[in-house]
């Protein structure tokens, strides 16, 4: 950017700087994905993540068979590989007839926004939290910090199962129940963060040149851990998906008439000497999403932690 430069108009300026903001981000673009490169296993986590994606967004055009309505005239036909399946159904059908394969999809759906909705809320809190008592510190501090530390003393599953039991089971309800515990490990991290970065030079300069507490978190020492921030979500998001998977296992989550990757491997369960597939195939599915998350998640902490960098 060029310093002094004057523009004709206000708007003027605007556009040239959200065209100086969209060249910033091309470039940062353009060297994570380089780096991302150097990264197969995370590459190619990154690539099954954007299929699954892609898949629960687009589940209409790619099966035609209602999720929910089956066909008791195809019950629990096997896989198409199997030498009684065929390709109609590739991935088997359940005991009411219902394609695997679209549910499976569908599921994808429940699973993703769960993962997402989850993290999303849970990171806002924790970020929150703490930020300010990591940087103001004192009594603040002292209640969030113990109730924190309370919270931890709880096994995550057993502490969302209570809720579930408490709240009742539903999309809604379920959110809330991984939320209520989930910011706890974001603010742990942005606290200790941010009572390191507030003692560096560059915090006193901008104190110096006249900013406000509240600048010189939001401007100067979120963007610098922002990054750690990104890398906690994404590998916590595994960890959400098997929780809602668990819960919906057990009858607490996501209700039985919708699409959802633990209360299909809890029906399938009744049928596993006959039609191995209705648990399995499920069961699988959630192991390679998990797995893929978990993957990309250590090649982003490998690419966007500067610690880890090896000068």
């Amino acid at each position: 950017m060029q310093v002094g430069r004057q523009f004709e108009s206000p708007v003027a300026r605007q556009s040239y700087l959200w065209r100086v903001r969209l060249k910033v981000w091309r470039r940062n673009t353009s060297e994570f994905l380089a780096e991302l490169r150097e990264h197969p296993l995370a590459l190619l986590g990154g690539i099954v993540i954007l299929l699954y994606v892609l898949a629960a967004i687009f589940a209409p055009l790619i099966t035609t068979y209602d999720p929910v309505q089956g066909n008791l005239r195809h019950r629990l036909e096997p896989p198409a590989w199997h030498p009684e399946g065929n390709w109609e159904h590739p991935l088997g059908t359940d005991a009411q007839g219902r394609d695997i394969l679209t549910r499976i999809i569908y599921g994808a759906r429940v699973s993703l926004m769960v993962g997402i909705l989850a993290v999303s809320i849970s990171a806002t809190i924790g970020m929150f939290l703490g930020a300010v008592t990591g940087y103001y510190r004192g009594r603040l501090d002292d209640v969030v910090s113990r109730f924190a530390d309370l919270l931890m003393a709880f096994p995550y599953l057993i502490f969302a199962i209570g809720v579930m039991a408490f709240l009742g089971s539903g999309f809604i309800n379920l959110v809330l129940a991984l939320t209520f515990k989930g910011w706890v490990e974001f603010f742990r991290l942005v606290r200790g963060e941010m009572m390191s970065e507030k003692t560096h030079e560059y915090v006193e300069a901008a104190r110096v040149a006249g900013l406000g507490h509240n600048s010189v978190i939001g401007r100067e020492i979120l963007p610098n851990i922002i990054q750690s921030v990104f890398v906690l979500a994404t590998l916590r998001m595994g960890y959400m998906i098997i929780l809602e998977a668990s819960l919906s296992f057990l009858g607490l989550g996501i209700p039985p008439k919708t699409p959802a990757w633990g209360s299909m491997v809890a029906a399938g369960r009744d049928y596993l000497l006959v039609a191995w597939w209705v648990a399995t195939v499920p069961g699988i599915a959630i192991l390679i999403l998990v797995l893929s998350i978990n993957v990309f998640g250590e090649g982003l902490r490998d690419i966007l932690d500067p610690r880890l960098k090896v000068e």
